[in-house]
């Protein structure tokens, strides 16, 4: 199973960094992890760009008081987590890029961050903290939406994985496995069809005969050694891969969604619009996403 033996936790003292920290906490202590606590004190930017606004001055530094002061508010934060487990660490700069450097530089396992609940056309606008370290992370980075937003309770209780069959999913559902020991909790494996039009070939029975064929190859995924303590669900369902994801797990009131992140071709960092990220934007449940 999958060991995390450090996760890298950026802090802003708001809300939605704090629902992120409960998170943290409770992975650290599934996994005996250590927790780095990252707050990064940033230069006035424009908001959806990493360009310093002309003319203006960065943020001055902090003097120590200050930083005592902020470090004193992290560790309150973190509550039950022992000081032997928990570092903070105050930066300054680009919040993204030092947040991708320090995930390089401990090596982190797992990156756990807030995001900020955004509707209608704000879904399609690039620029945001997680959407940067999420396009640019090589280690696991779990998403966690506003409290206000959020429909999933702690512990998790109720996974999903969608699996698609490439490597990248298939490392998600090995992580997912690992996550279902801790948790104790149930597992449903889907697999979306995405016919492209079901007027046009193949056949209506060419297209039940292969989904009757994927959910043995789906069960075949399940090691017989998981199967001693977890008997995940098997589910194949036709749509588009990123809206079936959602439905299913807001009706099923998935508590985490574990998914494989494909490709950072050009085209894919500048829409970025693949299944894996609309999910993340559009989940009212974390969302942990990896790389094979």
């Amino acid at each position: 199973m999958r060991q995390i033996n450090h996760i890298l936790c950026p802090v802003d003292l708001s809300d939605i960094s704090r629902h992120a920290i409960a998170h943290a906490v409770l992975m650290a202590q599934w996994y005996h992890a250590k927790i780095t606590a990252l707050h990064v004190c940033n230069p006035i930017v424009l908001p959806t760009t990493d360009f310093v606004v002309a003319g203006t001055p960065p943020v001055p530094l902090l003097t120590e008081d200050e930083i005592q002061e902020l470090r004193a508010q992290i560790l309150h934060c973190f509550g039950s987590v022992e000081a032997g487990d928990l570092d903070v660490v105050i930066d300054n700069g680009h919040v993204a890029n030092r947040v991708l450097e320090r995930a390089l530089s401990l090596p982190a396992d797992l990156i756990v961050m807030g995001t900020h609940g955004a509707g209608g056309f704000e879904h399609l606008l690039l620029g945001s903290v997680a959407e940067k370290v999420l396009r640019k992370a090589t280690c696991p980075v779990m998403t966690v939406p506003p409290q206000a937003r959020a429909t999933s309770k702690l512990p998790f209780k109720r996974l999903l994985c969608p699996v698609d069959f490439s490597e990248q999913s298939l490392t998600a559902l090995e992580f997912a496995f690992s996550i279902a020991q801790e948790s104790h909790a149930e597992l449903t494996i889907l697999h979306v069809v995405d016919w492209p039009d079901e007027s046009s070939p193949p056949t209506v029975q060419y297209r039940q005969e292969s989904e009757r064929d994927l959910e043995p190859k789906l069960a075949a995924l399940v090691p017989d050694a998981v199967r001693s303590w977890c008997q995940p669900t098997i589910r194949v369902e036709r749509g588009k891969p990123y809206r079936t994801i959602l439905e299913h797990a807001s009706a099923d009131t998935s508590d985490l969604i574990i998914m494989g992140v494909h490709g950072r071709n050009p085209l894919d960092l500048m829409l970025f619009g693949s299944t894996t990220n609309q999910v993340v934007r559009r989940a009212t449940c974390p969302v942990l996403t990896l790389r094979a």
